[in-house]
């Protein structure tokens, strides 16, 4: 609006300017007398003006004319093609400015005026290659698919041009969300420019949401190649693709094949919780304990996860509470600060009965660093120390809204997960779940208020029921050492 009424205002000022400047010719007084063979010719000052800008629009005809005749000239003298020349280098001069205001526009934001161009462009100019990206990015500008789509489809039928019309259509159908056909193309688009990232990046993408592990390593390899990727972040993310693999390969019921992939997912990356869990599993079906637990062992040194505890458990499922307990201080001597391993040895110790031990073992943990599990944990110890039953139906209230701790969350959009995967189930972003501290406030318990009563004493009938609808937060209590071996 403003630049509306701008232009309105420059185009009355120069009308005022010129009406102005004709009024005082008019009254000037006086004039120029020319000779000419005799003749003399009285003009105005007006007149002059006039005469000055028709001898410059007779120069400019007259240098046009000379261009033409010589054109002419050149045509008579056998140059067959001068005087098309001639006309085309004008057709291709207003094409070429058509072309870059189209730019321009396209650039600015203005995807109505850049379609304009485009098609001036296309008129004047042999260049279909140019004319018709121009035309296919201001449709993808103003939102008209149809047009967008055609383009691109005319850009795949040239072979210079085939590359950017595949990468062009599959851009579209990821908008709308076909990927089905989104994938195909971008698997001819990596045919065509196996070195192109962000076509990389794309498949790679795709292919993990498909489960196209196999293809999605042969991907991950080329950027490999193609420099794309440090050879570190090749590593892990081969490690969690081979891991996924396995995955499938275990539910079609391959087994040896999937104890094989497991394996070779966490040789690929040894800190991959997931990986060494499963090639544990493999390592024991394989009647290999040691190997299970030299894997667990070295994983735990690097990320301490209540899942390796469970499957380091699982190497000797029949030992007593204190075999258990020696047998953990392979764990549990490794990062014995790390709140994971505190949690640990005091779950053993519960186990094994010694409660004061257990209490150490937490240490100030539930005072600096309370989680919904190590609360649970001083309930479960200050019953097995014959405490009151408000001191531990204390215990569980605060249990249920405080934080859960570290939890699968994906680094792209922050969404937390009952348990890792390859994909995140929010983002569909690859390799971004890491185990971690939600955001204060991201892990409220819905219905930690409302059951605050039926913990705390007002309703005790339903409080075993109560404790079993939120068993992930009362979990683990121990149960009774007579039923431990």
């Amino acid at each position: 609006m403003i630049s509306t009424l701008l232009k309105i205002a420059v185009f009355v000022a120069i009308v005022l300017g010129l009406t102005w400047g004709a009024v005082r010719l008019l009254d000037m007084q006086g004039g120029a007398i020319l000779s000419i063979g005799g003749y003399e010719v009285a003009l105005s000052a007006l007149q002059m003006v006039v005469a000055l800008l028709a001898l410059v629009v007779l120069v400019w005809i007259g240098l046009k004319l000379i261009k033409l005749l010589v054109a002419v000239f050149r045509f008579l003298n056998g140059d067959q093609t001068a005087i098309s020349r001639h006309f085309d280098r004008n057709r291709e001069r207003k094409g070429f400015e058509a072309l870059s205001e189209g730019l321009f526009a396209l650039a600015g934001g203005e995807g109505h005026l850049a379609m304009a161009k485009a098609k001036r462009a296309d008129k004047y100019l042999n260049r279909p290659d140019l004319t018709t990206l121009l035309k296919a990015q201001a449709a993808e500008m103003t939102g008209d698919t149809r047009t967008a789509e055609e383009s691109y489809r005319a850009l795949v039928a040239k072979d210079e041009t085939r590359f950017v019309g595949v990468r062009g259509l599959m851009q579209q159908k990821l908008a709308a969300g076909d990927t089905e056909t989104a994938l195909g193309l971008a698997r001819k688009a990596f045919e065509i420019k196996p070195q192109h990232e962000g076509v990389q990046d794309t498949l790679l993408k795709l292919q993990a949401e498909k489960a196209d592990w196999a293809g999605a390593r042969e991907t991950l390899g080329a950027k490999l190649k193609s420099g794309a990727l440090p050879r570190d972040v090749h590593k892990r993310r081969d490690a969690v693709l081979a891991l996924s693999e396995a995955r499938d390969i275990m539910d079609e019921g391959q087994d040896m094949k999937a104890r094989e992939a497991a394996i070779e997912a966490n040789r690929l990356s040894p800190d991959l919780v997931p990986a060494a869990i499963m090639a544990a599993r493999a390592h024991l079906e394989k009647s290999e304990p040691r190997k299970a637990a030299k894997i667990l062992t070295k994983t735990w040194g690097v990320t301490p996860h209540p899942d390796i505890a469970a499957a380091f458990a699982e190497i000797a499922p029949d030992e007593t509470p204190q075999e258990r307990l020696k047998r953990f201080r392979a764990l549990t001597k490794q990062k014995p600060d790390h709140p994971e391993t505190r949690m640990l040895l005091a779950e053993l110790n519960i186990a094994a009965e010694d409660f004061p031990a257990a209490k150490r073992a937490l240490g100030h943990l539930v005072t600096d660093d309370p989680t919904g599990r190590s609360l649970t944990l001083m309930a479960a110890i200050g019953r097995g120390e014959g405490s009151d039953d408000a001191v531990v139906r204390g215990w569980l209230t605060r249990a249920l809204t405080a934080p859960r701790g570290p939890q699968w969350i994906c680094d792209n959009c922050q969404h937390i997960h009952a348990s890792w995967g390859p994909v995140c189930d929010n983002c569909a972003a690859f390799d971004t779940l890491a185990w971690k501290r939600p955001p204060a406030g991201e892990v409220a318990m819905p219905t930690g208020t409302e059951m605050l009563p039926l913990i705390v004493g007002q309703k005790p009938a339903e409080a075993n029921q109560v404790a079993v609808s939120d068993a992930e937060v009362l979990d683990p209590l121990p149960a009774p050492a007579s039923d431990k071996k």
